[in-house]
């Protein structure tokens, strides 16, 4: 339950994410990455002076690498693909759909049982979230087929990247600060390639910068990492169709939108789906005790 709780607060700290990147100014999306994975790698940093290991736990195997890179890395360079070449609106409900990936492919992992309960509230949570983005209609391009693509692939990067982590339960959450050095690395490497640098204009933009680096694209790593290796990862899955939710509540409060009544349906289908997906963990049932005749 602990470790699922740690992972959830992944999903609160991606909430933010909509808010911040809207306050960071003009920032290009690979020198923001570049940016913020910098200062999650401090996080890692300054973690690991306290640990016994040190750095020796950045010593782990090349798929173990090859994963975590490609995850953090992949994800966020096929979100921003997607987001050149098709709409935001249709391309972000294309990737969001990897928490519903998640909860259905943990049926392959070993050990795991996927319930009735986990599909049903990770698709109560995605019509949830259709409801959120679709206020101002869906239409769906063929002209932006190549971007509908990368889409589709960044979900299954990110649910594929949550599913294997579980398989690699051993390896610390340490890793993460070297996934986070090496995806800055590669962010930078893109930013000086495909685009102009534009840093932060006041005071504003940096603490807002400052922000995504320590939650949504610093902290919140670390949190899913452990919570998806140690959780139940089918609650996790179906509970985070509550971030767009979340960010867009924040938004409303923040004066950037308003409440109607697709935002209050939404709510319900997701807290609903999430509290179904979760109902093991909520309601577990104490042992009956046998009666002697």
């Amino acid at each position: 339950m602990q470790a699922t709780l740690i992972g959830f607060s992944a999903i609160i700290m991606w909430s933010l994410l909509a808010l911040l990147t809207a306050s960071s100014g003009n920032v290009p999306p690979f020198q923001l990455a570049a940016m913020c994975f910098s200062i999650g790698t401090v996080i890692g940093l300054v973690a690991l002076a306290f640990r016994p290991s040190g750095l020796r736990a950045l010593r782990q195997p090349l798929p173990v690498w090859l994963l975590g890179v490609g995850g953090l890395f992949g994800y966020h360079f096929l979100y921003f693909t997607a987001l050149r070449n098709a709409p935001a609106v249709e391309a972000g409900l294309i990737a969001y759909l990897w928490p519903l990936l998640i909860v259905v492919g943990s049926a392959m992992l070993p050990g795991e049982r996927l319930g009735w309960q986990h599909i049903a509230g990770a698709f109560a949570g995605l019509v949830g979230t259709i409801l959120i983005v679709s206020r101002n209609g869906l239409s769906f391009d063929d002209r932006f087929a190549f971007g509908y693509g990368a889409a589709l692939l960044c979900a299954f990067t990110w649910s594929g990247y949550s599913l294997l982590s579980r398989r690699f339960g051993a390896v610390p959450t340490d890793v993460v600060t070297g996934f986070c050095a090496m995806t800055a690395v590669l962010s930078l490497v893109c930013h000086l390639f495909l685009e102009q640098t534009v840093w932060p204009a006041g005071a504003g933009q940096r603490l807002a910068v400052a922000g995504l680096g320590l939650l949504p694209v610093g902290a919140a790593f670390y949190a899913w990492d452990y919570g998806v290796k140690r959780g139940n990862i089918q609650v996790l899955g179906a509970a985070s169709y509550a971030a767009p939710l979340l960010s867009t509540l924040i938004l409303i409060a923040a004066g950037a939108g308003r409440l109607d009544w697709r935002i209050a349906a939404a709510c319900l289908l997701i807290t609903g789906g999430a509290a179904l997906a979760a109902k093991d963990l909520l309601f577990v049932r104490a042992p009956q005790k046998r009666t002697e005749q």
